[in-house]
C-alpha cells in the first residue's frame, strides 16, 4: 500500500514541476522585449517592409508604429542634419518598459565625435538602451536597403547591451567611420549566444 502510495506522489510531484515550468516559460515569453519600428516620414515604404521582414527572421516580436516627423530640435540647419542623440532622447521618452524603439530614415544624420562638432554617421544605439536609429542616407544604392538591415540589426544590438565585435564578418563589427556592412554576414557565435539569453531567437549558432 506504501508503495502505492509513493508512486501517486511521486505522480504529483512530477505533474507540479511540469506545470511549473510551463508557467515560468509563459512569463517569460511575456516579459519578452517588443521591438517598435518607428520610421520618419522620409522613408519609403519598400525600405521600411525590407529592413522590419529582416529584423523579424532574428527576433519575430515585432510591431511597426504609424510614420512621424523628426522632432523640431533635432534639425542641426547648418549642415542639413538630424542630430542621432536627440532624436533617441525623443523616442526613449515615447518607449515603455518591455519595449525597445528604432528609428528607421532616409535623412543624414549626426553626432559629436571627441572634437568633431558634428560628426556624420550611419546609426546610433546607446548601450544597454530603449531607443536607437538607422540611417539609409551614407549606404551604396546598389544594395542599400540590404547594408540598411545590418545597420539596425546592429543598432538594436547596442541596446541589448552588446560591445563592438572583433570579428569582421559580425553584425557589431566597430565601424571605424567607415561601412563594412558588405562584409557582414551575421552575428557571430559569441554574441548570438549573448542575445538568445536576451529571447532572441536564431536558426543556427
Amino acid at each position: 500500500m506504501k508503495s502505492n502510495n509513493y508512486c501517486f506522489l511521486f505522480i504529483i510531484l512530477i505533474f507540479a514541476l511540469s506545470c511549473s515550468e510551463k508557467k515560468q516559460a509563459a512569463v517569460k515569453e511575456k516579459q519578452a522585449t517588443t521591438v517598435l519600428v518607428q520610421p520618419f516620414k522620409d522613408l519609403n515604404s519598400e525600405s521600411l517592409n525590407f529592413v522590419t521582414s529582416e529584423i523579424k527572421k532574428i527576433y519575430p516580436n515585432v510591431k511597426v508604429l504609424e510614420a512621424i516627423d523628426f522632432p523640431e530640435n533635432a534639425y542641426y540647419e547648418e549642415r542639413n542634419r538630424y542630430r542621432a542623440d536627440s532624436v533617441i532622447k525623443f523616442l526613449n521618452k515615447e518607449t515603455k518598459e518591455r519595449f525597445v524603439t528604432i528609428g528607421l530614415t532616409s535623412k543624414d544624420i549626426s553626432v559629436t565625435k571627441g572634437k568633431i562638432k558634428d560628426f556624420g554617421v550611419m546609426g546610433l544605439g546607446y548601450r544597454p538602451g530603449k531607443a536607437c536609429i538607422a540611417s539609409k542616407f551614407r549606404l551604396n544604392k546598389k544594395n542599400a536597403d540590404e547594408q540598411f538591415f545590418k545597420i539596425a540589426i546592429h543598432e538594436l544590438g547596442h541596446t541589448q547591451g552588446l560591445k563592438h565585435c572583433p570579428e569582421k564578418t559580425c553584425f557589431m563589427r566597430d565601424a571605424e567611420g567607415k561601412n563594412h556592412t558588405d562584409e557582414e554576414t551575421d552575428f557571430c557565435k559569441k554574441c548570438k549566444t549573448f542575445l538568445i539569453n536576451k529571447n532572441w531567437k536564431f536558426k543556427s549558432i
